[in-house]
């Protein structure tokens, strides 16, 4: 069943309640336009350029059948997972145990209960493991606990896809190795370089950055990877899709031969296997991934017959109740900043995030977000990839994804952690 537009008399604020949820025949849909009319706002140029090349109104990739984004989400019972150890079981140094107990971690997930007594033994590592799965500690806690032993500078390398996920490891560093004298270093794009080379010439003990930034710090004579004992590749399948291969390829290859390497991935297909072999000496595999996100996620379409249309429909899915928290996909960087514009004067609060903000821009919008101060977020594929954003109850793709990967991708955004979630997909109707 698709979402159809119906009459509405009158669009209200995002979490003030609104019409009705679908029934058989109808369903999301209608409402006025964002001001009133559809003549008001944004005109109808505004956040669609050019005419789609597929009906379907994917005008970069191939063409994806709109049966494809409708499904009824499948009900998995959750396996509670039975953790072997505690964290204390693992004997991390005192000060890193304190830190542990503050924030509460307990017992560990399973990707930490399985890896990180191998990674504590010097093994090289494949860690098979699904976003928000706790991986990230999974591979922190063993290199903290390493370099309260031994401080060598420049001694770790994280290299993530995003930047707001090498922001968010980072920040996990910080909390993790709190009062213990180990320093790290931030390298992304989007940030002074300046400063970074700065703090870069002090010597961090941990270099946590982006294949970009890395790769033009290598260039410029400031980023000496000799020292690497420990190099970790997260999100490899990302990096790849972003076509960092050759980067990451030729950062590796600045390393010495004899460190550890750690290698998280979401997917193992040939062109990673070939990549983790390439990297890895006698790697022990650890996989936890679950079952794909997009069978636990309701999925469905809605129709507009109008770029004008378009806005009045989406005015009113987020006028309903329900829409908490949503994350609304757009094609340009340039689409997703003028409809988040139009959202926030509107009456819907929004931020966007794309490859055009700075980076505390994107920060903070990223802030407001996951601390619900705004209830809207419209996001590029590439900014939002990478990220760990919890309890989004809608994902809506104003705009298609270029290929069915790249969707199942953006829906994986909701539906966590066993909660259910929803994704609606725009479609021409005409």
């Amino acid at each position: 069943m698709s979402y159809r537009p119906k009459n509405s008399q009158s669009t209200r604020r995002l979490g003030q309640g609104g019409g009705q949820g679908s029934s058989q025949g109808g369903g999301y849909g209608g409402g006025r336009s964002f001001g009133g009319s559809a003549g008001r706002g944004a005109s109808s140029n505004s956040f669609n350029h050019g005419r789609s090349r597929q009906k379907s109104g994917n005008k970069r990739g191939a063409y994806i059948h709109p049966s494809k984004f409708i499904n009824k989400a499948v009900a998995v019972e959750e396996t509670v997972y039975e953790a072997t150890h505690t964290f204390k079981d693992f004997k991390f140094t005192d000060r890193l145990q304190r830190n542990i107990d503050f924030k509460g971690y307990e017992i560990p997930s399973a990707i930490q209960d399985q890896s990180i007594p191998i990674t504590l033994q010097g093994h090289d590592l494949i860690g098979l493991a699904n976003t928000g799965t706790g991986k990230t500690a999974a591979f922190l806690l063993p290199i903290i606990e390493r370099l309260a032993k031994e401080p060598i500078l420049r001694s770790a390398v994280v290299i993530a896809p995003t930047r707001e996920l090498a922001q968010q490891i980072e920040e996990q560093f910080r909390e993790f190795s709190y009062d213990m004298r180990l320093f790290s270093t931030l390298l992304v794009g989007g940030s002074n370089i300046d400063q970074q080379i700065r703090r870069l010439r002090r010597g961090p003990h941990i270099i946590i950055g982006t294949p970009g930034r890395m790769m033009d710090l290598m260039k410029r004579g400031e980023l000496d990877l000799g020292n690497v004992k420990v190099l970790v590749l997260d999100e490899a399948d990302r990096m790849l899709d972003m076509g960092f291969v050759n980067d990451i390829q030729t950062i590796v290859n600045k390393t010495p031969t004899d460190r550890q390497t750690l290698f998280f991935s979401a997917t193992i297909t040939p062109s990673i296997e070939k990549l983790a072999q390439s990297f890895l000496r006698d790697p022990k595999t650890v996989s936890v991934r679950t079952s794909d996100t997009s069978q636990s996620v309701d999925q469905d379409i809605v129709h507009a017959t109008s770029k004008d249309h378009k806005l009045e429909v989406l005015a009113n899915l987020l006028s309903q109740e329900g829409f908490d928290k949503v994350l609304l996909f757009g094609e340009t960087k340039f689409g997703v900043q003028r409809l988040a514009d139009h959202l926030d004067k509107t009456g819907f609060p929004a931020v966007a995030i794309h490859g055009n903000k700075s980076q505390s821009q994107r920060q903070r919008a990223l802030k407001d977000f996951a601390t619900n101060k705004v209830s809207i977020m419209v996001a590029t594929d590439v900014a939002a990839r990478g990220l760990d954003i919890p309890n989004v109850s809608h994902v809506i793709n104003f705009d298609q994804p270029a290929t069915y990967e790249d969707y199942v991708h953006r829906i994986g955004r909701t539906g966590r952690g066993g909660a259910s979630g929803k994704a609606l997909t725009f479609v021409d109707h005409r």
